[in-house]
């Protein structure tokens, strides 16, 4: 099989690179940045180069995207240009030349507004079904790159899967607030119960995704860590969600207080995976209770793919205030 990587400078497109190389197939790594994942340097907006990039490939993995921190340093038309034009771009291409499969890298950040509730309220429970709501030209284009994989599954015989991913990312959080609080690793940790996922199991979704592909001809699916709580548990998260924690993972707290460590007081929304599990059989290993398991023996609670793609970074120089300027618009 021969896999087109688009993004394969970036953190999810390294991790693919290297996990589909290891197991024998042939990869070709597309990116606009140089580097050993990327073999065709270029943008995805430019659509000849795009096309000799998919001629070459059976199936395409389409990660390549301008993220939330570029919303401070680059315009809403590069957005549109390299989020909607060049999906399109790689649509067309995969159409022309008959790939066997499309599977798209969306976020969970379409959902955007519809994720915040009022302060006490019961937390969101996300799925599928809840309708989204962007906040930023980010969820814009990516929600519409979505429905571009939507339109040529329907119209073509191209079988597309839009995996919502929540975050995998190394870097700090962009929230200030957030980082005087908390230290990294405990950030990242307490994520993994309702909005974070291991580049590991993200891999491992989009490998799903690509056997799937075919079968499921259209799916968008949300990629998250498996949490352990149920969606009675909303109005008990938006108002305790430490109490309601001790009831599913009783020895956090022991492994936390060891660490002086803290968990936070209240949840405002948790990712449900449910369809994810179900339909493409996907079984997240690095959750919240492997970690707190892996953290009593000392260990790393990461993966070791994740260890090794590591922090990234989103720009070329540094900034004063925090990992990358936040704004959204």
């Amino acid at each position: 099989m021969k896999v087109l990587v688009t993004g394969s400078a970036g953190h999810l497109g390294e991790a693919l690179v290297r996990s589909f190389r290891s197991a024998g197939d042939s990869v070709l790594g597309f990116d606009i940045k140089k580097s050993e994942f990327t073999d065709c340097v270029g943008s995805i907006s430019d659509k000849s180069l795009v096309r000799e990039c998919v001629a070459e490939c059976d199936v395409v993995l389409h990660t390549a995207t301008l993220h939330k921190p570029h919303i401070a340093t680059h315009t809403r038309q590069q957005f549109i240009d390299t989020n909607i034009s060049g999906t399109l771009n790689l649509l067309e291409e995969a159409v022309q030349t008959g790939c066997q499969s499309f599977v798209y890298t969306s976020t969970t950040s379409t959902f955007g507004n519809a994720m915040h509730p009022d302060k006490g309220a019961p937390a969101v429970w996300v799925t599928e079904q809840l309708r989204t709501k962007p906040r930023n030209i980010y969820g814009v284009t990516k929600i519409s790159a979505e429905d571009l994989c939507e339109l040529f599954s329907r119209h073509t015989e191209l079988p597309c899967v839009v995996l919502r991913t929540s975050r995998f990312f190394a870097e700090e959080d962009d929230h200030k607030g957030q980082r005087d609080q908390f230290v990294d690793a405990n950030l990242k940790v307490n994520e993994l119960l309702y909005r974070r996922v291991d580049i590991a199991d993200v891999v491992s979704a989009h490998k799903l995704a690509v056997i799937k592909a075919n079968s499921i001809k259209f799916g968008r699916f949300i990629i998250s860590g498996t949490t352990p709580f149920n969606r009675c548990d909303v109005t008990d998260l938006g108002r305790d969600a430490i109490a309601v924690l001790n009831k599913y993972v009783p020895g956090f707290l022991e492994e936390y207080q060891r660490r002086d460590w803290k968990m936070l007081q209240t949840l405002d929304r948790v990712y449900d995976n449910s369809l994810a599990r179900e339909i493409l059989g996907w079984e997240p290993q690095f959750t919240f209770e492997n970690a707190i398991k892996l953290l009593s023996e000392d260990k790393d609670y990461r993966s070791e793919l994740s260890q090794i793609v590591g922090a990234k970074g989103y720009h070329n120089i540094d900034f004063d205030d925090g990992p990358y300027p936040v704004t959204d618009f």
